[in-house]
């Protein structure tokens, strides 16, 4: 437990960062007007008896602003990648030829925009709520001290508010991201 102000921002940034990676890893996977290789992270594949993430059997690539292409190694597996990017639930319409697979991306329709609104402000959402937890696990580590008269209340008020300031720069944080998100989204 740690037992100084610093330790325990320090633990608790350290968590919140975590939930702020998250965020952005899952925005990346969201569908704006251009191509992006982390579109595909969430693929897996059935490689080997096995299901695999689509970047430990191919390499992802973008060749021009609305086409992904996936050059898959090994050529028996074309087939199950092919069928692996079709029912990812992305929309996407792959088109094998050899070894590289093209995936070209449709016009984003107004209905797509506002489904992807909606799952950034999920994602948000779910970021905030991490945030959240993590103060409440502070909150409680410094009423612990407390109780356990390691600190007195003067400094149990003073962390109490060190640990609110870090949260709200966070959740702060999050809303920014998500307006840049939404933004980008909607962008025609």
């Amino acid at each position: 437990m740690p037992t100084d102000l610093e330790s325990l921002s320090a633990d608790l940034s350290r968590r919140m960062d975590g939930a702020m990676d998250t965020l952005k890893r899952e925005f990346s996977g969201l569908r704006t007007g251009r191509a992006n290789p982390a579109l595909l992270e969430p693929v897996k594949v059935e490689a080997y008896g096995t299901m695999m993430p689509l970047n430990q059997v191919a390499t992802i690539a973008v060749p021009e602003s609305r086409m992904l292409t996936v050059q898959v190694w090994d050529r028996s597996m074309v087939n199950a990648t092919v069928t692996a990017i079709r029912d990812c639930g992305l929309g996407l319409n792959p088109q094998p030829d050899g070894q590289m697979i093209r995936v070209p991306l449709p016009i984003l329709t107004e209905e797509r925009r506002s489904e992807l609104a909606k799952a950034a402000g999920k994602y948000a959402e779910g970021a905030r709520i991490a945030v959240r937890g993590v103060r409440r696990d502070g909150m409680e580590t410094i009423k612990a001290l407390e109780k356990k008269h390691e600190i007195g209340e003067d400094q149990m008020r003073d962390w109490s508010d060190a640990v609110q300031k870090l949260t709200d720069a966070m959740i702060r944080k999050i809303d920014e991201l998500l307006v840049e998100k939404d933004k980008d989204i909607r962008q025609v």
